[in-house]
């Protein structure tokens, strides 16, 4: 039995909000799905995540045949298709970080990404983040988080994973530490997952859950899932309800059979 992909996006500038610095990309003919969450001055974050996705698209489109010349390190003991998600992201990086520099309203810009690539006729897929940005898996009815934010609270609990309650609340929050366009050269993380039939990923900006427990993350997914424009309108608005306290970006995908 075959599998084929259903999937839907919705970017919402939220309520305090008067631009919308996100971006999103639904890019089926890849079965590959990105947020970008765009941060900068003069509004040059939503510069900053078109641009991200719009390069990792371009990539893609330069590489549907393997016979290129590649712009960054190409890893021997990684697979093509791996190869190709970090590097898309890497030379989305660099566009961004060079853009910053050509241009006064643009200096400082940046963004975070998280991505999800479909491959082996949907039996295996790559999900690739950048700071905060987040992928989580639905199956059967347990919500995963599938990343960790490159986040300071998450590099202070590496270094002192016994800090109490009290001292974490001390830290200051919504701080990443990675992004695209910070540097010349970023760091991707990438995992492996094996998805089977129902599972459903969430992409989401750090917004979304920033608003929503897991538990309402889970409880509307299941409940919206049959129409997932509706799941991720539902989403978006029970944000908003709970603060919307900037853009909020969600991407919803589902593994069916054919």
């Amino acid at each position: 039995m075959g599998r084929i992909l259903r999937s839907a996006g919705i970017t919402d500038v939220g309520q305090e909000r008067e631009h919308n610095e996100d971006c999103f990309g639904l890019l089926r003919e890849f079965d590959l799905f990105l947020v970008a969450d765009g941060m900068g001055g003069h509004r040059a974050g939503d510069v900053a995540s078109r641009l991200a996705v719009e390069s990792v698209k371009e990539f893609f489109k330069m590489t549907e045949k393997e016979d290129i010349t590649w712009p960054f390190h190409f890893d021997p003991n990684l697979p093509f298709t791996i190869n190709r998600l970090i590097t898309s992201i890497q030379v989305a990086n660099n566009k961004i970080f060079r853009g910053s520099l050509e241009s006064n309203d643009h200096q400082g810009m940046g963004t975070t990404a998280v991505g999800i690539y479909f491959v082996d006729d949907m039996h295996a897929c790559h999900i690739a983040h950048v700071g905060d940005s987040r992928c989580y898996r639905l199956r059967k009815s347990h919500l995963e988080l599938m990343t960790m934010d490159h986040s300071l609270i998450n590099d202070y609990l590496k270094a002192a994973p016994n800090l109490t309650e009290a001292q974490l609340a001390e830290l200051p929050r919504n701080v990443i530490t990675r992004a695209l366009g910070m540097q010349d050269a970023v760091v991707v993380d990438v995992r492996t997952d094996t998805p089977e039939i129902g599972d459903c990923y969430l992409l989401c900006s750090d917004v979304l859950n920033g608003m929503l427990s897991d538990e309402e993350i889970r409880e509307i997914i299941i409940r919206e899932r049959v129409n997932l424009d509706k799941t991720v309108a539902a989403l978006v608005q029970k944000a908003n309800e709970n603060g919307g306290e900037d853009n909020i970006t969600a991407i919803i995908t589902e593994i069916v059979e054919e």
